[in-house]
C-alpha cells in the first residue's frame, strides 16, 4: 500500500502498529494536504478491505503554537451556552 499511495499522490506511511478495540491497526500517513489524505482514505475504503476507519489530522509543532496564540482571541469572544 505504501508504494502505491506514494506513486499515486505522494503520500507515505511513516509508521503504525496493531491495537486493541474498535480499530485493529493504526497508520501514520503523511500527505501533501488534507484533500490528498481524504482521497487516500476514500480509495482504500472503497477497496472493501476496511470494515471501519477513522482519520484524524495532526498539527505540527508550529501549527500548535499558532493555535495557542490565536486561542486568547477566541476566548475573549466565546461564551458557552448555559
Amino acid at each position: 500500500v505504501g508504494k502505491q499511495i506514494a506513486a499515486a499522490v505522494g503520500a507515505k506511511i511513516l509508521g503504525g502498529g496493531y491495537s486493541y478495540g474498535k480499530y485493529d491497526i493504526t497508520a501514520l500517513i503523511e500527505a501533501p494536504d488534507d484533500v490528498t489524505m481524504a482521497a487516500v482514505a476514500l480509495a482504500i475504503a472503497a477497496g472493501g478491505a476496511v470494515k471501519a476507519a477513522k482519520t484524524t489530522s495532526l498539527l505540527s509543532g508550529p501549527q500548535w503554537v499558532a493555535a495557542l496564540k490565536k486561542a486568547p482571541a477566541v476566548s475573549a469572544q466565546y461564551r458557552p451556552a448555559r
